[in-house]
């Protein structure tokens, strides 16, 4: 299917423009304040409650923001996108109240540590404990004992490794992962980079920026909390929905995830979005074309979580 109207659009709009920076080649504070303003606060979407909360980390406090529906319902825990890099709260604010309200789910979005000044694992240990506090305070945030992750891109990747951590290290169990364009590999040479890593918003060399931010040390990018695809063994994991762009250089990866936890005997659904582009959901709101997606993926969330 070719590019979707509104995306070409854009990109025919953009490349008519004058020539801009790429986000790795700005400094940090820059990018991630470019990438807030792609990705604002959308304060038009109204939620029932939104409180900020402070949960103890392994190396200091982690600021969430709790978006509740005003109900007994599912809780979602959400791991905002930006190669671990850029990205914060008010990044993925418009798509957790879309799906706290649409969805009908407490969603808690979490800020976890950037790098570089936290480089890998500081991401991982503070998904994971936030995951953790959810469970114990479960009728705080008024959950109904389900419990899910999802998370964009870098957010994919965190909601796959914490999946797995849940799993090995926790005396409860996660019902459901919704991994959106997840990065699952360090491998920048699949055929997905080399058909759509130049041209589509994510470069092959700003992934290698993230990868080279995030995880500088080549060695552990094997480590399977950084390359979820490299786990040995992925049997007994929550129901998946795993989801990738069309025109996304990280389509690749994702699919051959889902079809790894589809052999580890794992419920693992695909949904692959025709005439996308990486980080369509931050699009929701003014693409039609994304939008569509967009709800079919909160209507499968609340599917699992909701009541």
């Amino acid at each position: 299917m070719p590019l979707a109207p509104e995306y070409r659009a854009m990109l025919d709009q953009l490349a008519a423009g004058d020539p801009t920076p790429s986000i790795s080649e700005l400094p940090i504070d820059e990018g991630r304040a470019l990438y807030r303003a792609m990705r604002p606060v959308n304060e038009d979407i109204k939620v029932s409650t939104i409180r900020s909360e402070s949960v103890s980390g392994p190396n200091g406090p982690i600021p969430v923001r709790v978006y509740q529906p005003g109900m007994t319902t599912g809780v979602l825990i959400f791991f905002h996108g930006g190669g671990w890099v850029i990205g914060d709260l008010d990044t993925s604010d418009a798509v957790c109240r879309e799906i706290s309200t649409i969805g009908e789910l407490n969603v808690i979005s979490v800020d976890y540590r950037l790098a570089p000044e936290h480089i890998f694992p500081g991401a991982v240990e503070d998904c994971f404990a936030v995951t953790k506090w959810a469970n114990e305070n479960m009728e705080a945030v008024n959950g109904n004992g389900k419990i899910g992750v999802a998370g964009e891109s870098a957010g994919g990747n965190l909601s796959a490794v914490v999946s797995r951590l849940v799993r090995d290290q926790c005396d409860f169990d996660l019902t459901y992962q919704c991994l959106l364009y997840p990065v699952t590999d360090s491998d920048l040479t699949r055929k997905s980079y080399q058909e759509n890593g130049e041209g589509f918003m994510l470069d092959t060399s700003v992934m290698k920026w993230f990868w080279d931010t995030y995880c500088p040390d080549n060695e552990q990018r094997l480590d399977n909390r950084a390359t979820p695809i490299n786990s040995t063994n992925l049997t007994d994991l929550p129901a998946a929905l795993t989801v990738v762009a069309e025109f996304d250089p990280l389509k690749d990866e994702g699919l051959a995830y889902a079809q790894k936890l589809l052999e580890a005997g794992n419920d693992s659904e695909i949904l692959i979005c025709e005439g996308m582009l990486h980080d369509f959901c931050g699009m929701a709101t003014s693409f039609e074309s994304a939008r569509k997606y967009f709800l079919q993926i909160i209507s499968k969330i609340q599917a699992r979580l909701g009541n």
